[in-house]
């Protein structure tokens, strides 16, 4: 790219420390024995989502601080966690990273960079001791224990959308069940895989409280809730609001949700008595007409304050029997009407209803985000819906539902045995809980 000699270093570059002046200033080092130029790789945020959590910044507020630095010359994207695309095209001289990435997920991207500087014949990589006593991890998890402002978490949800594919979104139904979401997550491949946020179910809402799902919960209970599980998490939440009610009352619920720091609401195209849709025609279940359904989603937008806040529509034509046709009829006018998402639903066990659907859609519209939620055609892995174009999978009500099975084992047990000692293995120990929950002990 540049027949000046070029010193390469990346980074995510979201909380600047000292170990990250140390590599920059090594850089400048190297550079000016070469009279050369640094060149810093700023991961975009698909780059760092990939592996950990959305930077606090996004890519153009962190390019900013950067640019500013006086070690560096030039910033440009690295839009994977890999460096060959910039190796490539740079062929730099140096590339510095410290040598932390001799152990842990980075281990093998290490040895990428050593075999490409060697066949392209151009350069070598320098590994200065890694900087003792400050990690950003650490650095991150500090941070988010003190907690997160509304808007930040409010907007958090569209960040994620355009920086990874798919998200995967959990039911939580109480302030426990959202910090067990928030902090449940597994390695594979050296890759930190969690749940991007939480879905705020009716039907979970309704059945904690001993109600049927038929939306006999009101508005402010449910805020309530929302209240006590964002003071003890971070991350974005999806708020279904079965059919949002009637159009005047449909725009307080969204200034209620997003004043609170609700980054979505999901409203269906039904109309009448709330029935689960899952019964599809086993029960009278009404479909309200295209237009009036995009009237309550323009009466919607023109309510919310921020751009950040999302309507989703979730379209009800697959679940009554009413074919391929009129859900893709009524997803475009629900785009064309304003919603920002579509979300479709089926009652079938295969996916391929559903997968018919992604097909025909994304034929015509590459971007809108679409949300699936696989409780009946569970057998489909996330990552195959976002090969069809899935941005949003919703695991809707496992929470509540094993919880029940849980507890109902429990207090069968305790009665059998009238005792407690053998349900013991089966619950978790009491300094777990203490430990969970942050300022216990």
């Amino acid at each position: 790219m540049s027949k000046i000699p070029v010193v390469y270093i990346a980074m995510s570059a979201d909380l600047i420390h000292p170990g990250h002046i140390n590599i920059m200033r090594l850089a400048r080092e190297y550079a000016n024995k070469i009279n050369g130029k640094v060149v810093l790789g700023l991961l975009t945020d698909s780059a760092i989502a990939s592996y950990k959590r959305l930077p606090y910044m996004n890519y153009e507020q962190r390019k900013i601080i950067v640019e500013s630095m006086e070690f560096i010359d030039e910033v440009i994207p690295q839009n994977t966690l890999s460096y060959t695309e910039n190796i490539t095209k740079l062929k730099p001289r140096f590339v510095i990273h410290g040598d932390d990435w001799k152990e842990g997920p980075q281990k093998k991207e290490r040895s990428n960079v050593i075999a490409l500087l060697k066949e392209l014949n151009c350069g070598e990589l320098i590994e200065p001791k890694y900087t003792e006593g400050i990690s950003s991890t650490e650095l991150n998890q500090n941070a988010r224990s003190l907690g997160i402002t509304t808007n930040t978490r409010l907007s958090l949800l569209r960040r994620l959308i355009d920086a990874k594919k798919p998200l995967r979104i959990l039911e939580t139904h109480s302030a426990i069940s959202a910090l067990i979401a928030e902090n449940t997550f597994i390695t594979k491949e050296g890759i930190k895989i969690e749940f991007d946020g939480f879905w705020s179910s009716s039907l979970a809402d309704s059945t904690i409280r001993g109600k049927p799902d038929i939306e006999a919960v009101e508005l402010s209970t449910r805020l309530n809730t929302l209240n006590e599980i964002f003071e003890v998490t971070t991350k974005p939440l999806i708020y279904d609001a079965d059919t949002g009610g009637k159009i005047e009352h449909f725009v307080f619920t969204v200034r209620s949700l997003e004043r609170i720091g609700v980054s979505a609401v999901i409203i269906e195209d039904k109309i009448g008595l709330k029935k689960n849709s899952l019964l599809g025609n086993d029960v009278i279940q009404n479909q309200d007409s295209i237009e009036d359904f995009c009237l309550k989603i323009q009466a919607g937008k023109k309510a919310q304050i921020t751009k950040d806040f999302m309507i989703i529509a979730r379209i009800e034509s697959l679940i009554l029997d009413k074919g391929m046709d009129d859900a893709l009829s009524r997803a475009f006018a629900y785009i064309e009407a304003g919603a920002d998402g579509i979300m479709i639903h089926s009652r079938h066990k295969d996916a391929n209803e559903i997968i018919e659907f992604l097909k025909l859609f994304r034929s015509k519209d590459k971007d809108t985000p679409i949300v699936v939620v696989p409780t009946s055609f569970y057998s489909i892995k996330a990552n195959e819906l976002a090969q069809y174009g899935v941005n949003i999978v919703v695991y809707a009500n496992h929470m509540i539902r094993s919880s029940f099975i849980a507890m109902q084992n429990i207090a069968r047990e305790i009665l059998k045995n009238d005792r407690s000692e053998e349900s013991e293995e089966k619950c978790m120990k009491i300094d777990e809980i203490l430990n969970l929950i942050p300022g216990t002990i």
